[in-house]
């Protein structure tokens, strides 16, 4: 990874979001997320970092994971079909929308994180209700 590849992948999720205002971004110690063009564009989109430690393995968790189910399910079963890099990245674009947006997961009661996280918004702010 270098600081552009993950630069796009920031603003993809910034736009995706509706540009979120005083969020926390949670990353490793790896070079791309502590770069000053990476620092400065989340101090300009008002996102806080948070950066975990070194060597803890809580930290990383659920980033391996993720990235376990992406290797597996995107890289190593479709790798066939793919006819160069335009290839890799759109099927990495739709399996992302998936797992955020469609993936019903036990966990949250049978929805997506999209609409569990829409439902939970809905709840602590209840905009609209009728007094």
């Amino acid at each position: 990874m270098n600081t552009d590849m993950v630069l796009d992948a920031l603003e993809q999720a910034l736009h995706d979001r509706g540009m979120p205002k005083n969020v926390i971004h949670h990353s490793d110690r790896g070079v791309q997320y502590l770069s000053i063009r990476y620092t400065n564009r989340l101090e300009a989109a008002n996102l806080r970092a948070s950066v975990g430690t070194t060597g803890d393995s809580y930290d990383n968790a659920l980033a391996e994971t993720v990235n376990g189910l992406y290797k597996t399910e995107v890289i190593e079963y479709l790798k066939a079909d793919w006819q160069g890099l335009a290839d890799v990245q759109l099927a990495t674009l739709n399996w992302v929308d998936w797992f955020n947006k469609k993936r019903v997961h036990s966990a949250l009661g049978y929805v997506s994180p999209f609409e569990f996280e829409a439902m939970y918004y809905d709840k602590i702010n209840p905009l609209g209700q009728v007094a």
